[in-house]
Parts: C-alpha cells; structure tokens; sequence
C-alpha cells in the first residue's frame, strides 16, 4: 500500500476529530471514520482499515470515558459486567472479523436502526430520567448479555456499536440518555481494547495513519462529552435521533446503491 499524501492524512484527521465528538455524545462514530478510511486508504485491507479505525477510536472512548465516570459516576455494579462482557465478545468478533463480508451486515443493522429510531421518535418520555427495569441478578444477566452481544459485533465490523449501547441502556435496561451515554463510552473502550489484541499481533494496524487519527479524536471526544454531560438527557436524546437518522440515510444508500 501505497503512503497516503499529507491532504488525505489531515482529511482524515478532520473525519476522526468529527467521530470522535459524535461518538462521545451517542456513539456511532465508526460510521463517520470508517467509510474515511475506506475512502482515504484504497490500497488496505479490511482488516488493516478495521485495526486502523479501533486504534484511532480507543484514542477518543479513553478521554470521554474519564470525562463521563468524572461527572456523572455512573454504577460500577452496571459497567463492571458491560465492559467485561463486551472486551470477551468483542475479542471473539475480532478473530472472525476477516471471515465475515460486510455486505452481510448492512442489511441487518439498517433494520434495527429504522426499529431504534422510531421506537426512540415514537416514546418521547424515553431516557429522560432512570427508571430500571430489572433488580439483582436479572439486571445484572441482561447487561452482560448486551455486552457481549453488541461487543461480537463491534469486534467484527463495528459502525454504530456506540449508539447500539446507548439504545439497550435506555430502552432494555431503563437508564437515562446521560447515564447510558456514559456507560457506552466505557463498554466502548473495552471492545476497542479487545479488538486491538487480536489484530495487534495480526500486524495489522496502519500505525502512522491510526495514531493522527486517534489524536484527533481524542479532542472530538473530549469535547463531546463534555458537551454531552453540560446539556443533558434531552441533548443526548435529540442529537441521538439526528445521528440515528444520518445513519439510516448513508446505510440505507449503501444498501441500495445509490452512494
């Protein structure tokens, strides 16, 4: 593969400090960086691209995760179990990863995203307080099996993995935008670290590429949490529903040809 130019180097720097703020916010930032890599980096593999884009994303989930457990103190009891879950689901999802063609998940998350979308447009009471819809064990059964589920996901492909944790803290567990916001940064740092184990020794990150990219996410993400954690459950709602939809429209157009 061939270096990439300084102007395609500072573009994608620009589409990470981008990824890193909405990815803070609600998550999905993948989605944003990914397609950048792709487009900027013809000559790489998939996996070199999928290795490149957790190297850059850890970057930005490690500062917005520190900014959220800072402010908003989010319960251990809670994240404690996501991101172990999420770290083993996501390592599996990163040894099959080069096994899987995308086009095989395109359809699929723009269903859910059209399903996550409307239910959120469609309950507009929903995450703006935490109302916990399971206790003990239950509550603690189904947070593991959100992260390790989401996590396989996030290890294979990854775009929207964000916005997926922020989606099944708020409408499967019960908790408000916030705080879902905050545990979906630190589930989030744990798939990208599981992810990087797996492809690190596979030689597969574009190092050079991955570490000008996580410098800029990095500030996007700080600057996103904190703008998150200033405005609240009812910014992090509306910007989710912004975010879902821009989602749906790039998808959507994939699937169908039309980009």
């Amino acid at each position: 593969m061939e270096d990439p130019t300084l102007t395609v180097m500072l573009l994608l720097a620009l589409a990470a400090l981008v990824a890193g703020f909405v990815d803070a916010v609600v998550g999905g930032g993948g989605l944003v960086q990914l397609p950048a890599l792709l487009v900027g980096l013809p000559g790489a593999s998939p996996v070199q691209v999928l290795a490149t884009n957790k190297l850059a994303s850890i970057c930005g989930t490690s500062v917005s995760s520190v900014t959220f457990y800072r402010r908003v103190r989010p319960d251990p009891r809670t994240f404690g179990p996501l991101m172990l879950t999420a770290f083993l689901g996501s390592a599996c999802g990163a040894a099959v990863a080069s096994l899987i063609p995308r086009s095989a998940f395109e359809p699929i998350v723009l269903v859910v995203l059209l399903l996550v979308g409307a239910y959120v447009v469609l309950k507009p009471s929903l995450g703006q307080v935490t109302a916990l819809r399971f206790a003990g064990h239950r509550h603690t059964g189904a947070t593991a099996a959100t992260g390790f589920a989401i996590g396989f996901y996030d290890g294979a492909l990854g775009p929207g993995t964000g916005s997926f944790f922020v989606f099944a803290l708020v409408g499967l567990l019960g908790y408000g935008f916030l705080e879902a916001s905050a545990k979906s940064k630190m589930a989030n740092w744990a798939t990208n670290l599981a992810a990087l184990v797996v492809f690190i020794p596979q030689g597969a990150v574009l190092w050079e590429v991955g570490l000008l990219m996580g410098l800029a996410n990095l500030v996007g993400g700080y600057v996103g949490a904190r703008t998150a954690v200033a405005k609240g459950s009812r910014f992090v709602r509306v910007f989710f529903i912004a975010v879902v939809g821009a989602f749906v429209v790039k998808i959507g157009g994939d699937v169908l040809g039309v980009w």
